[in-house]
């Protein structure tokens, strides 16, 4: 059956001589494996090209979707924005792929997650037209906004007397839990200050610096390490850290 839906692209990976195997986060039917057939055949002009694939673009799509597992099928797409400045920003860039890693390590089910979906799809769009400043902030915010829309969230509640932030519970503490999984005090008061952002523009005016943001970041990761099946290391991480400052 034939559905209209929205997407983003997580990774694409070439199948045969002519097509790819596109993973794509939807708006209606969450992480789903698509056959783009003949998308790298030389010489043939198609609507649908194997540029639509590229991580981190967004699609309006028309797809099967048979509600089983297993690959569906892209009969029509067209960018729904084009985003130009990912393309040509190697930083934006650098970005996007980590955020798109990411999701694909949390998202395992094609479950509809619409929340999470409009988020991402806001936050790459404002990624495409905001400043550096926005693009270095943006990895701490997202992941903080991920974990959230996942159902592990951390509380707001950094205080002098409570700065300890427990990382298996999400929780502020007044001293250091027995467990190593805890933020001391800096990094606490950072996740604070960006779990009370509202969006990603009012987090691009954190004013942090390379080596702070590295570790916060790193922070986060190491929370949503212990709350996602095996999460593992992301590639894209050394690279988003060389080029963020």
């Amino acid at each position: 059956m034939l559905h209209k839906t929205r997407g983003v692209v997580l990774r694409a990976v070439r199948y045969g001589e002519t097509s790819l195997v596109a993973t794509v986060f939807t708006e209606d039917f969450g992480v789903q494996s698509y056959m783009v057939k003949g998308v790298r055949r030389e010489g043939v002009r198609s609507p649908i090209r194997a540029s639509h694939f590229q991580p981190a673009s967004l699609l309006e799509m028309v797809a099967t979707h048979h509600g089983r597992s297993g690959l569906q099928h892209i009969r029509e797409c067209r960018w729904a924005p084009l985003l130009s400045e990912l393309g040509r920003d190697i930083r934006k860039q650098s970005v996007a792929l980590f955020m798109m890693e990411l999701l694909q390590k949390c998202l395992r089910q094609p479950e509809p997650l619409p929340e999470l979906f409009t988020f991402t799809h806001a936050s790459l769009t404002t990624l495409d037209a905001g400043s550096h400043l926005l693009a270095a902030n943006l990895p701490v915010f997202y992941a903080l906004r991920l974990a959230q829309l996942l159902g592990f969230r951390l509380e707001i509640g950094y205080q002098e007397s409570s700065p300890y932030l427990d990382l298996q519970e999400g929780a502020y503490l007044s001293t250091p839990p027995t467990h190593p999984h805890w933020a001391d005090p800096a990094e606490g008061q950072w996740l604070d200050r960006f779990a009370r952002c509202s969006d990603a523009s009012t987090a691009a005016h954190l004013p942090m610096d390379r080596e702070g943001r590295r570790k916060v970041l790193e922070t986060c990761l190491r929370f949503l390490a212990l709350h996602v099946a095996d999460f593992g290391s992301l590639r894209s991480l050394p690279v988003l850290q060389e080029l963020m400052d």
